[in-house]
């Protein structure tokens, strides 16, 4: 690994990132994720009355097509809309990236297009704002990078790697990380192109987040595998593996607002608490309180981690999983205090920045608040006719904005009695 001044890029400030975001892609091919439902044939019964109440009526699923509780669609995508994302500095500006190659900056006041950012070979999976808004980043299937500048509206560097998992900005500089299938994670000082390389395993780059140091990047792995990455000298300060890894490829990653705990997830159904600057596991957490499964192929099928999170004003952490639940657990204790049931698999949670209501997206195609106090859901938003895939909130929680399997971006506004 070349680690010499010319090739390496400088990481400063101890600045803090505002907001927690889970950017991770996860396991799950893109495509196949939107076509998952697409054939799923749900029973009609010949009268009006219908014995199963797990079943919707002719009626109930008219008028649930028809519901429509956002305040704008964005149409512009001909595709699977599968990723989205807001400009930190105004959360004025959304960009999303889609199956038709595509990626689009647009108002979210009036879906007004800023401008298309062009010339992708493969569907947009990721699409990013810089720290301060000034930059965009748009990365498809193929391995195709992009940054544009925002108030120009102008591509300013490109770059192709392999077959891309991830990508994100560093928090408090113009330096942009991605994960490749081979492993590798690449990091650019955009837009002079500096580069450096932090050597894979030779297994697939799952997911990655810098740290709010700036100085420091966690790195989940398909062999189960999570690294701790000391960003300026570009060499792994710690390997959480064997027993303390996952029994199966990482699908997400968080940490919390100091950067002093990471919490992972995985295909293997469990998410696991880790001390940054030990590298040690301090908790592992499972709806399944351990028990074994079948086999392990059912329990990837099934029970996968999907998304998590830490709450930033309660010692509180949230694990979402495909089989649709999300189990809230005391971060003290490691208590189990709510499992919040979903009619279909969550895709991703988020929580508020200064409350303890978190947020879920699934494939029901559902937005839903959840108060993680009680466990009970606190308002429910529908509109799309397929998947949300993706979905973000605004700094003050009072809007989401989703990506769907039905070819649309959308826009709700976010009602709570004590807002």
């Amino acid at each position: 690994m070349d680690n010499s001044d010319e090739n390496s890029v400088q990481f400063h400030g101890d600045e803090e990132i505002i907001e927690v975001i889970d950017l991770n892609e996860t396991e799950q091919n893109p495509d196949d994720l939107a076509d998952e439902f697409e054939d799923v044939d749900v029973g009609e019964t010949e009268d009006g009355d219908n014995e199963q109440e797990d079943w919707d009526t002719d009626d109930e699923m008219e008028q649930e097509k028809e519901q429509d509780d956002s305040e704008l669609t964005f149409s512009k995508h001909t595709g699977s809309v599968f990723c989205v994302s807001l400009d930190p500095a105004t959360n004025n500006l959304a960009v999303t990236g889609g199956e038709d190659d595509k990626a689009y900056v647009w108002r979210v006041s009036d879906g007004e297009v800023l401008f298309e950012c062009t010339g992708h070979k493969d569907s947009v999976t990721s699409v990013l704002f810089s720290h301060d808004s000034s930059l965009v980043a748009t990365g498809d299937m193929s391995g195709l990078i992009k940054v544009w500048k925002v108030e120009t509206k102008q591509e300013v560097w490109s770059f192709e790697v392999g077959d891309l998992e991830w990508m994100e900005w560093h928090p408090c500089a113009p330096v942009l990380l991605a994960g490749m299938a081979d492993g590798n994670v690449w990091m650019w000082k955009i837009p002079g192109g500096d580069c450096k390389t932090l050597q894979g395993p030779g297994c697939q780059s799952t997911s990655g987040k810098v740290l709010p140091d700036g100085k420091r990047a966690v790195v989940g792995y398909e062999d189960g595998n999570v690294r701790l990455w000391d960003l300026k000298q570009g060499n792994a300060t710690h390997v959480i593996k064997g027993h303390d890894g996952h029994q199966g490829a990482l699908t997400c990653l968080a940490c919390n607002k100091d950067g002093s705990l990471v919490l992972t997830g995985s295909v293997d159904g469990r998410a696991k608490l880790i001390n940054t600057a030990t590298g040690k596991v301090l908790g592992v957490f499972s709806v399944d309180g351990g028990k074994a499964k079948a086999s392990q192929e059912d329990a990837e099928e099934t029970n996968s981690v999907e998304s998590v999170g830490f709450c930033n004003v309660l010692p509180l952490i949230a694990v979402a999983y495909l089989h649709g639940t999300l189990a809230i657990y005391d971060l003290s204790s490691q208590v189990l205090r709510h499992k919040c049931q979903h009619q279909a698999g969550i895709v991703k949670l988020q929580w508020e920045e200064s409350s303890s209501v978190v947020s879920t997206c699934s494939l029901d195609g559902a937005v839903r608040l959840w108060d993680a106090r009680s466990g009970t859901m606190v308002s429910e938003y529908r509109g799309h006719q397929a998947e949300i895939l993706d979905f973000t909130l605004n700094r003050e929680a009072s809007m989401a904005v989703t990506a769907s399997g039905d070819h649309q971006a959308k826009l709700f506004c976010l009602q709570r009695p004590d807002r």
